[in-house]
């Protein structure tokens, strides 16, 4: 098996931004109706201000009792998370998450954004490892 480039995984990714002033309810709605579970928030010129997740939304808004209508994203991301360049590796961005505790990490080309991973995009790596080394103790046998 080989290490993935990240670029591989975002070719084709229209990741969700929203700016800061969105609500954290209009974002929840769009990562529902788009099936994701982070908004990059970002700034006017495509840079990234921060990162909204689900976890953000249960830890720093619902167990706070705000109002999701009225509190914006820009209140409650996580400002400057760990990012990583489209030219990095599957393994450097699975040992990030790991390190730092996060399950999605920004990509970043020359402080823009350009997409986004997360623990589950490395599901099919991590089944082709074990298809990889079941083949290898099958020979074995």
């Amino acid at each position: 098996m080989r290490d993935q480039p990240i670029a591989d995984l975002i070719r084709d990714q229209d990741p969700l931004t929203l700016p800061p002033e969105t609500s954290i309810r209009d974002a929840c709605a769009r990562m529902r109706d788009r099936r994701v579970g982070a908004v990059l928030v970002t700034t006017d010129d495509g840079g990234l201000a921060g990162i909204f997740t689900g976890r953000d939304a249960v830890c720093r808004m619902l167990a706070e009792g705000l109002d999701a209508a009225r509190v914006a994203l820009g209140e409650v991301m996580t400002p400057a998370p760990d990012t990583l360049p489209p030219t990095a590796t599957s393994m450097e961005a699975l040992r990030l998450m790991q390190d730092r505790h996060c399950r999605h990490v920004p990509i970043l080309r020359e402080g823009r954004v350009v997409g986004i991973v997360s623990r589950g995009d490395f599901r099919a790596l991590a089944h082709a490892r074990l298809t990889e080394e079941n083949g290898f103790f099958e020979v074995l046998r």
